[in-house]
C-alpha cells in the first residue's frame, strides 16, 4: 500500500519522524501543520501520512470513524517500509497515530528499522474513564521514547499518569496547562499555544540527540 505524504524539514537531517494524524483530523490540519513547522525549525525532518479510512473521507467526504487501533497496525508498518532507510527513524503521531506507533515500536526496533517512539497527546484512557487505560502495552515497552502532554488533557491529566504503570524507557514532557491539542487557557497561563508547540518541538530535537541510530544501519556500518 503506497500512502500520500507530506514532507517538511531538512532531507539531510539527522533524525526521521514519521507522524501520524489523530482520530479525526487529517494529517493537513492547522495543528500538525504547526506542530511539523516547529519541528522543522529543530532541523528535523518529518513525514506525514494519513490512514486509509482519513485518505477516503477526501474522496466521498464521508465521516467514517476509524478502525480500531489494532487494524491500523499494518498500515503503519507499510510506510515505514515506503519511507525507506534513514540514518535515524522515529515512529509516532497525534494521539490514536502514536497510539499504533506505540503498538508497533518494538517489533520494528528489533527489525533495527527504528531509534524511538514519540508520541505528541497519549490517549491514556478514553475521555470520562481514567479506570479504563489504555497502557498495558507500555508496561513493558522496549524502545526509548518520549510522550509529550498537556498537564489537563482530557485523555490522560498528569495526575491521572501518575498512576499508571510505565516502562523505565518512556519519558514524559509535561506542556504546562495545555489541552490535548497543547493549548493553555488565556485567563489563567501567559503561555500561547506556540509556546507549548516550541517547547515541545526543542524537548523533541534534545531526546532525539540521545538516539542511537537504526540498529539496521548501525550493523550495516560496522
Amino acid at each position: 500500500m503506497s500512502h500520500q505524504t507530506i514532507v517538511t524539514g531538512p532531507k539531510c537531517a539527522k533524525t526521521t519522524i514519521i507522524l501520524a494524524h489523530g482520530a479525526g483530523g487529517a494529517m493537513d490540519s492547522k495543528w500538525m501543520d504547526a506542530m511539523c513547522e516547529a519541528l522543522s525549525q529543530q532541523d528535523l525532518h518529518v513525514v506525514r501520512f494519513e490512514f486509509a479510512y482519513m485518505a477516503a473521507r477526501r474522496t466521498t467526504g464521508k465521516r467514517t470513524p476509524p478502525p480500531r487501533a489494532e487494524r491500523l497496525q499494518d498500515e503503519y508498518k507499510s510506510i515505514v517500509s515506503q519511507v525507506g532507510k534513514h540514518k535515524r527513524i522515529v515512529i509516532g503521531g497525534k494521539s490514536m497515530g502514536g497510539r499504533v506507533a506505540s503498538m508497533i515500536a518494538d517489533e520494528l526496533r528489533k527489525d533495527g528499522l527504528i531509534s524511538g517512539l514519540l508520541c505528541l497527546g497519549y490517549p491514556f484512557h478514553p475521555i470520562g474513564k481514567p479506570d479504563v487505560p489504555r497502557t498495558a502495552h507500555l508496561e513493558h515497552l522496549q524502545t526509548l521514547a518520549l510522550i509529550c502532554q498537556g498537564t489537563r488533557d482530557h485523555f490522560g491529566t498528569r495526575e491521572e499518569a501518575a498512576f499508571y504503570p510505565l516502562s523505565k524507557s518512556i519519558e514524559l514532557c509535561w506542556l504546562e496547562d495545555g489541552d490535548h491539542d497543547f493549548k493553555p487557557r488565556k485567563v489563567v497561563s501567559e503561555l500561547t499555544l506556540d509556546d507549548n508547540l516550541r517547547r515541545a518541538a526543542r524537548k523533541i530535537a534534545e531526546w532525539a540527540e540521545g538516539l542511537g541510530a537504526n540498529v539496521s544501519d548501525a550493523i550495516a556500518g560496522t
